[in-house]
């Protein structure tokens, strides 16, 4: 018995050592095998009826640190994001240019500055005016390429958070089979469970890269996935994660107002509660980084766009006089009757006056008259209808020019024209009625909606119809936003304020909502989506701007929309709704017949001659080429766009500070994308103390089960030749 017991003990010693002798070359042969944990078995021993029978091995474990782990895969995940942010912002920044290139935003705006400097005291020059012209477009044309390529960015963000929806799906789908063979496996007690659990953790390892993720394991050895966010990816089942990314991302679009679709769970959009992972990052890059770059670059443009224009339609253009101007803003038409009617109402405020100046061929007046004291425009406001047939029948009649008209076009612009090439018209606002007053933006009060009630000011005739415009969008103005606020914030006053709505393809008041005192901004918005007579026109939203939101209303048919309140409601002013800025960077351009004929840029306007009487205009006059000069340099307020405080500063320094803007976030994303990249790897070169391939320590182990092996087999070899001897003997 004694040599049975010997010649079992050394067999099942050999099959030990012999196994033990497979794992550690399996754990040699994949020593730079990504995901390979270092495997090893317990040995016990065989005792059967009080002896012992030889030596039984467990089925290879791995050596992990669980917490390590973990550590890992949210070390991991917030590099993944922060990897994705710095990569788009290192995009953006070489998108910039250099100022030694001459091709930064920056550099154009110091450029159009210069031009606009030399014009203004050379405005006789041709040289002058069409280097004025050329770095006008280029300014343009480099805010129309940096909003075309911020929308580029922002799209490759979308798709790129499409394709890593798909990926996390199939991660999900490959964990849930390890899970089922894990299970499997260890209920039927085969070896191979560690094996799984490696390509488990490298799915998991490469899961967290996609997004932040939490997960605990089983008894049965399966694993449950969760967003940190809470919402289950895997359980019994895989909850796969949808995104259908946008074709082509605009300006207007965005997460918030609904047109960019979320990322969504069992039916549940789970897009706000991702923030780790390159999910996480692309997420902030298409709804945060990108959007507050975009809306600073509008706010330049805006404001650009604004002021230059201001000063541009002070002047007349000489000796290229226009014989017919065609405004660029949109009115509203009364369609309850036929023909139409516009039936808004303008105001001439605090004294002021506007005149309209005939001049012929020679540049000599050949009429003159004001709004107030001339065409019979009534001094408490009128209709626009009125004022048109009033200043065709001066034109007509009193200036003699019998084919001349004014009126609406097609696209609701006013159209004020002659008739007559040779004889062409001049507008200027004046301080009072009398001629030779002096020349200063006539105060204007509009009444949007043609109920009397005046609810906008404005500020010069001329710029109010854009008549004379320098830059052209051909934008109506169908967004509106609020300035930046708490979502939380009660807007209302003490008294109830009822809102209306009117746009140029609807028409007047076609629908309302009523604000109390207590409501916040998202009621506001609540109350108009859900308004059946205003949510097929209208679309609202609270937009995240840097450390608020705004409320943003926007005509869904592109409409101009105008928004009107009960007299003394004061909500409008309050929340200081005005015209968004939004797609201004991409549709900003100098206007069209200007790029033809450069001497339609405006330098002066006319100027009275007390011993004649008359009105003169002289192509060496400046004064609006030097308001041109300072609108660059001179201080406009900027409203809070993304992380820039709202601001009173020059176009040229808030440029610059865009500018700025950019190459610091990218500096601060790089920063923090390297040290988060150490500290991953740290985590890492710590899980590979613990789980990791020692050759010294695993080339031990083999001459320890070599010898083992070696010994076991003599016992066995000198027990079966004992036997042999006494089974001889017998």
């Amino acid at each position: 018995m004694v040599l049975l017991s010997s010649i079992s003990t050394s067999l099942s010693g050999m099959k030990v050592a012999q196994s033990q002798l497979e794992i550690v070359s399996n754990n040699i042969a994949n020593v730079d095998t990504p995901g390979y944990t270092r495997k090893t078995a317990a040995q016990s021993p065989v005792v059967v009826a009080g002896q012992t029978m030889g030596v039984t091995m467990e089925n290879a474990k791995r050596n992990v640190d669980e917490g390590l782990l973990k550590n890992f895969l949210a070390s991991n995940s917030t590099n993944s994001s922060l990897f994705s942010q710095y990569n788009y912002l290192s995009r953006m920044d070489n998108l910039m240019g250099t100022t030694a290139d001459g091709n930064s935003i920056a550099a154009q705006v110091g450029n159009l500055q210069s031009a606009l400097e030399t014009f203004s005291t050379q405005v006789s020059s041709s040289a002058a005016r069409y280097t004025l012209l050329t770095e006008a477009q280029n300014l343009t044309g480099k805010l129309n390429y940096l909003s075309s390529n911020i929308q580029i960015l922002r799209g490759d963000a979308d798709k790129e958070i499409s394709d890593a929806v798909a990926q996390v799906n199939s991660l999900l789908h490959s964990i849930d089979a390890l899970n089922t063979d894990i299970v499997k496996y260890t209920v039927l007690n085969r070896d191979g469970v560690a094996n799984l659990q490696d390509q488990r953790d490298s799915a998991l390892r490469e899961l967290s890269g996609y997004l932040d993720i939490n997960y605990y394991t089983r008894d049965t050895g399966a694993v449950v996935i969760h967003t940190a966010g809470g919402a289950a990816l895997l359980d019994t089942q895989v909850y796969e994660l949808s995104h259908s990314a946008l074709a082509q991302v605009g300006s207007d679009n965005s997460y918030d107002n609904g047109n960019i679709q979320g990322i969504f769970v069992d039916g549940k959009d789970i897009t706000s509660s991702i923030s780790g992972g390159s999910i996480g990052g692309l997420i902030t890059v298409r709804d945060t980084t990108l959007p507050s770059l975009q809306s600073q670059l509008d706010e330049a443009s805006y404001v650009l766009y604004t002021e230059m224009n201001a000063a541009h339609n002070q002047g007349t253009a000489y000796p290229n006089m226009p014989y017919k101007m065609v405004g660029s803003s949109t009115f509203i038409a009364d369609r309850s009757v036929l023909p139409v009617e516009y039936n808004q109402q303008i105001r001439l405020d605090n004294g002021s006056d506007v005149r309209f100046i005939i001049f012929d061929e020679a540049g000599n007046q050949k009429a003159t008259t004001t709004l107030l004291s001339g065409i019979g425009f009534n001094p408490a406001g009128d209709t626009l209808e009125n004022m048109m047939s009033q200043m065709e029948n001066w034109l007509q009649n009193g200036a003699g020019l019998s084919y001349a008209q004014v009126y609406m076009d097609e696209n609701s612009h006013l159209v004020i024209d002659t008739g007559d090439s040779n004889y062409t018209i001049s507008i200027v606002d004046e301080v009072g009625s009398t001629p030779g007053s002096a020349q200063s933006p006539a105060s204007i009060s509009f009444d949007v909606d043609g109920n009397g009630t005046y609810d906008q000011t404005f500020s010069g005739f001329s710029d109010f119809f854009g008549l004379n415009n320098f830059f052209a969008n051909g934008l109506n103005d169908y967004i509106i936003d609020s300035k930046v606020l708490s979502n939380r914030a009660a807007v209302g006053n003490n008294t109830l304020t009822t809102w209306s709505f009117s746009d140029s393809v609807n028409g007047f008041n076609y629908g309302s909502i009523d604000i109390s005192r207590t409501m916040t901004i998202q009621d506001i918005a609540d109350q108009i989506n859900n308004n059946d007579m205003l949510n097929t026109h209208l679309r609202a939203a609270l937009i995240k701007n840097g450390d608020g939101y705004m409320l943003r209303i926007e005509s869904l048919e592109g409409a101009q929309l105008e928004i009107s309140e009960t007299a003394g409601g004061g909500v409008l002013e309050k929340l200081a709704m005005n015209v968004s800025s939004c797609n201004y960077a991409a549709a900003i351009s100098v206007r069209s017949d200007i790029v033809e004929n450069a001497n339609l840029i405006v330098c002066g306007s006319p100027t009275f001659n007390s011993n004649s009487g008359s009105y003169d205009i002289n192509a060496a006059t400046n004064n609006i080429a030097n308001k041109l000069a300072a609108t660059l340099t001179s201080n406009h307020i900027f409203k809070q766009s993304g992380n820039m405080a709202k601001t009173d500063t020059s176009i040229s320094n808030y440029i610059s500070t865009f500018v700025g803007n950019v190459a610091g976030q990218t500096k601060t994303a790089e920063s923090s994308y390297e040290y988060q990249s150490a500290l991953t790897q740290a985590i890492s070169d710590k899980e590979a103390q613990t789980s990791g391939i020692d050759l010294d320590e695993e080339l031990a182990q083999m001459i320890i089960y070599q010898q083992s092996y070696a010994a076991c087999a003599q016992v066995f070899t000198a027990s079966r030749e004992i036997l042999d001897v006494l089974l001889n003997m017998i």
